[in-house]
């Protein structure tokens, strides 16, 4: 089975393992979300959308729908 973003749970970190290019927002790449990168799961809005997410120092929210996206290994 594959983890992805959205399968963190709150305090969790991964390393981010694969990152679908073509469907995950240019801005999202920019600011760390690239392979190799650690992602943190800091909180999450009622119904776990959007996410709340530490990845590289970067603090920033996505949907739950573009985490499905992006592939870790749980650390």
């Amino acid at each position: 089975m594959s983890f992805t973003i959205a399968h963190l749970k709150r305090g969790q970190k991964g390393i981010i393992k694969n990152v679908f290019m073509n469907d995950v927002p240019l801005k999202l790449l920019e600011m760390g979300c690239l392979p190799g990168n650690e992602v943190e799961l800091v909180q999450t809005a009622p119904f776990r959308d959007p996410m709340y997410l530490n990845i590289h120092g970067c603090h920033l929210a996505i949907r739950k729908e573009t985490a499905l996206l992006i592939e870790i290994d749980l650390i």
